[in-house]
């Protein structure tokens, strides 16, 4: 049954990929009952998103309705901040789709803020390239309208958007949302006048999705491209490109890509002379508009999808990224105080296993070098033999300053047990980490111990080691070496191993 389920979701995302989007549909409603049954939330959240997708883009605002609202709700149930923020997306595109942008941009701008700081290259890909196809939306809305300082913003923040979201897509690997995330800049760059920018990066894009099947995302990049070839007042060879493009995808094409087919069709006829064309295509154009806003009244009254429901949904999205946000403070006040020395402030053991592995295994992934020095107070027992733990604990607290005082931010300081301390300086050589010890060494010899107690006085033996090896253990125990052979050398030195 798992294998069932599983080839049936893999089977929607194909169809979705292809541009199959009744079919997909389809599809999906016949896996959807398994993947609840199943209690895979994860992954009912991916296809209910994908039905999204797939109905507000054929014009089946109820499917969209129905797929977002039900994902959203899964999400909650979830607490993933990530399943909410990519739900939240979804009902925005809906709102786009359905006529409403700039509704559907602060959804998008709230599930920004809910992944800001955990946020995968996925995440911000997914988000940003949204934002882009929705201010492209609100520019084609307010085209034409009077409206020009809006529409310009629009296709500011459509162009903005498009190009952060682009190296995201390129991190992320995969190459279907790369050539959504490139067909929206390449339409971004032609709207603002970029075209030799905007023609290079259509034509790109449009060899790329024809040579993978992404047959909807094709159409729309050809449409582009036709909507380019007007700009450059090439209306003869836009009107034959229209014409085939719109035999080709005959009713398959998505609502908004057959918006701006017709809409292209219209100025390429007119500008040609060819008025009953132009009439047919204008026509063409009013009739898939009305079917759009009638579809959305219906959709949002059996649904009841209005502004309100949607203030709800950010009202609940708040709550649940401020009780997130105050849960992970007290978390990390938890660690901070599990993983701090209460005496020093320095970290602690539990601090160096949760950081050394990490900058070791950089250190060796980037090739930079990485010292570690272990620091021991000499004869420190004595210190409290003779003047008594309560001035041993404040030896040990200046030494602490004297470490912050001269190390530098990025080092890590840990208190390594008793009189021990550990110093990780990442991207330092050892001459230079060297360097930096000889000279605490010389403040603390220097330093009025007498000050604190008659008599006192406290030096470092100091013991270096370098990567490599990049293992953990084995520096530690090369520097503890270093440090007994200075001890064994006289104490109040600095050995490196």
């Amino acid at each position: 049954m798992a294998e069932q389920v599983e080839a049936g979701r893999l089977r929607t995302f194909f169809l979705y990929r292809r541009g199959a989007l009744a079919a997909m549909i389809r599809a999906g409603d016949a896996v959807l009952p398994l993947l609840r049954a199943q209690s895979q939330g994860e992954s009912l959240c991916e296809l209910l998103r994908w039905m999204t997708l797939g109905g507000f883009e054929t014009g089946d605002f109820d499917t969209a309705i129905r797929c977002a609202n039900e994902g959203y709700a899964v999400a909650q149930e979830l607490g993933d901040m990530r399943q909410i923020a990519l739900s939240l997306n979804a009902l925005g595109a809906t709102f786009e789709r359905m006529g409403d942008p700039w509704q559907a941009e602060r959804l998008m701008g709230e599930a920004a803020v809910l992944v800001r700081e955990h946020a995968t290259p996925f995440e911000r890909m997914v988000t940003l390239n949204n934002l882009s196809g929705v201010a492209l939306g609100a520019y084609y809305l307010l085209r034409d309208s009077g409206n020009d300082a809006e529409c310009a913003s629009a296709l500011e923040r459509a162009l903005r958007y498009a190009r952060e979201a682009r190296p995201y897509a390129q991190e992320y690997g995969d190459p279907f949302p790369l050539v959504m995330t490139e067909g929206n800049l390449g339409e971004a760059l032609l709207h603002s006048g970029a075209l030799d920018e905007a023609e290079a990066l259509l034509t790109h894009t449009l060899d790329e999705a024809r040579l993978r099947g992404y047959q909807a995302q094709a159409w729309r990049v050809r449409c582009s491209l036709a909507e380019l070839m007007l700009i450059r007042q090439q209306a003869d060879e836009a009107y034959e490109d229209l014409r085939l493009l719109l035999q080709e995808a005959g009713g398959s094409a998505p609502a908004a890509t057959a918006l701006r087919l017709q809409h292209a069709l219209y100025r390429a006829a007119k500008t040609l002379g060819r008025h009953e064309e132009a009439l047919q295509a204008h026509e063409a154009f009013q009739a898939i508009e009305r079917r759009r806003s009638i579809a959305q009244l219906m959709a949002q009254s059996r649904f009841f999808v209005t502004r309100l429901e949607a203030e709800q949904a950010r009202a609940q999205a708040d709550s649940a990224r401020r009780e997130a946000h105050v849960e992970r403070e007290r978390a990390e006040l938890l660690r901070g105080h599990a993983e701090r020395d209460p005496l020093t402030g320095l970290g602690n053991r539990r601090l160096l296993e949760s950081r050394m592995p990490a900058l070791v295994r950089e250190a060796e992934r980037s090739g930079q070098p990485f010292t570690l020095a272990l620091i021991d107070a000499d004869n420190f027992k004595s210190v409290n033999d003779v003047h008594g733990h309560e001035v041993g604990d404040r030896v040990l607290k200046a030494l602490a300053t004297m470490l912050q005082e001269n190390t530098r931010g990025s080092d890590l300081l840990l208190r390594y047990g008793g009189e021990e301390f550990l110093v990780l300086f990442p991207d330092t050589v050892a001459d230079r980490a060297f360097e930096v010890c000889e000279r605490l060494r010389e403040r603390v010899e220097q330093f009025p111990w007498q000050d604190l107690a008659p008599g006192l006085e406290v030096t470092l033996s100091i013991g270096l080691a370098s990567t490599p090896p990049h293992a953990c253990d084995l520096l530690i125990a090369k520097a503890d070496s270093a440090m007994y052979r200075a001890k064994h050398l006289g104490r109040n030195r600095v050995a490196l191993a």
